[in-house]
């Protein structure tokens, strides 16, 4: 393996705004362990050496580019976005989610209790009484997001690498994802010059579009927007006749909600497609995961002597994005199609190693943090945002002159 251009995995996560993102409210910023934002810049160059230059981006910054629009700052063993917490079980910690408007009721059957405010007290209560392994079982029955916080393997597992290099620009991309990871991959394909086609149905639309304007602005402008209803034969048909245009498919569900649509990925790259697969912990697997609990459970934590902290803000989604991005822009070279089956968990644990060395501490430098690294001192950044002049088009808006393109008329 080629040695990385970036052999300094501190100045990478000083730089990224992830450190400014990890430790506690009223303590120093943390640098996180692994080679996250060192990855990611990995990613991001060979992209840009894919696309002539047309997308040039620093991939240890994009890992945190979402708090420079949300204002979301360090929280130590609550996520920066307030929705996951660090909990204490019988035989560890686990991180548990309470993101959609419906997980406090699936939180109270969790733990059996019923819930009328905030579910955080039942829950603590729940965990401290049983273990990591009896939480992971019952939030898979029941579609949480939760898990038992697990350490590294001491050696990386091997990442997904692309294949040989292609360009995307023309080529169609239809992207059935929502939220951060799947909706990055289809932007980056967009700045390659692919025209992304974003597929909604009626009652699941992307919950991204409640969150901050300007952030989903950045991930989806200029994208055309499509809304079919899956239960009606009609727009059944209009879905697989846009899957068959596609050359790219995105999705970010489990295999089985595409399947009840009526499609099949495996018919999909028989036919020469690249379809990428974007779940929680792979497509075997039933479990679902947000990106800070994901991170956490893979063993992306930090740590102080009052116990375990979060890494970033739902650090695995922009990580899994960059390398969903990265996949698609390769193909096999006898031409034909490629699943790729991309476990948030997986990617994430890609990037950490038991074995490393203690992280070195952050020191104040005037009003300014930094942190030392093999090239001497570096100052620790804060988030930084893009900005993208897209138009951002409503659920559904070009349904009719997408269809219209395919010959079909609506």
């Amino acid at each position: 393996m080629a040695p990385s251009k970036y052999p300094d995995p501190v100045r990478d996560w000083a730089e990224s705004g992830i450190a400014a993102l990890t430790g506690r409210a009223d303590g120093p910023p943390l640098i996180p362990p692994g080679r996250a934002a060192t990855v990611a810049r990995e990613r991001t160059a060979w992209i840009a050496d894919v696309t002539g230059g047309t997308v040039a981006l620093d991939g240890a910054r994009l890992l945190a580019e979402r708090a420079a629009f949300t204002g979301h700052h360090r929280a130590g063993a609550t996520s920066a976005g307030g929705a996951c917490q660090l909990l204490p079980t019988a035989d560890g910690w686990a991180a548990v989610s309470c993101a959609r408007p419906d997980d406090p009721l699936l939180l109270g059957a969790l733990v059996g209790a019923d819930i009328a405010d905030s579910p955080w007290p039942a829950v603590e209560d729940w965990l401290r009484e049983h273990t990591g392994p009896e939480l992971t079982e019952r939030a898979e029955l029941l579609s949480v997001a939760a898990g038992a916080v697990t350490l590294p393997a001491s050696a990386c597992p091997e990442p997904l690498r692309p294949l040989a290099p292609r360009p995307v620009a023309g080529l169609r991309v239809v992207d059935f994802s929502a939220l951060w990871a799947g909706p990055l991959c289809a932007h980056l394909l967009g700045l390659a010059g692919a025209a992304v086609v974003k597929v909604e149905i009626p009652s699941r639309l992307d919950g991204a579009r409640r969150g901050d304007a300007a952030f989903y602005r950045l991930l989806h402008g200029d994208h055309q927007a499509v809304m079919l209803d899956p239960t009606l034969a009609r727009d059944r048909e209009a879905l697989a006749a846009l899957v068959v245009a596609a050359d790219i498919v995105i999705e970010a569900s489990r295999p089985r909600a595409l399947v009840g649509f009526g499609l099949c990925a495996e018919d999909f790259v028989a036919d020469g497609g690249t379809w990428i697969s974007i779940t929680a912990h792979g497509r075997a697997s039933n479990r679902i995961g947000f990106g800070d609990d994901i991170a956490a459970g893979a063993g992306l934590i930090a740590r102080d002597d009052e116990g375990p902290m979060f890494v970033g803000d739902a650090i695995a989604d922009p990580l899994t994005g960059l390398t969903a991005a990265a996949l698609a822009m390769s193909a096999p070279c006898d031409g034909s199609g490629k699943l790729w089956d991309v476990s948030m968990s997986a990617a994430v644990s890609a990037t950490l190693d038991r074995t490393e060395a203690p992280a070195p501490q952050a020191y104040r430098d005037g009003t300014q943090w930094c942190v030392e690294t093999n090239e001497g001192p570096a100052e620790i950044a804060a988030p930084r945002r893009r900005t993208r002049r897209g138009d951002v088009a409503a659920p559904g808006r070009d349904t009719a002159s997408v269809l219209a393109d395919l010959g079909i008329a609506w």
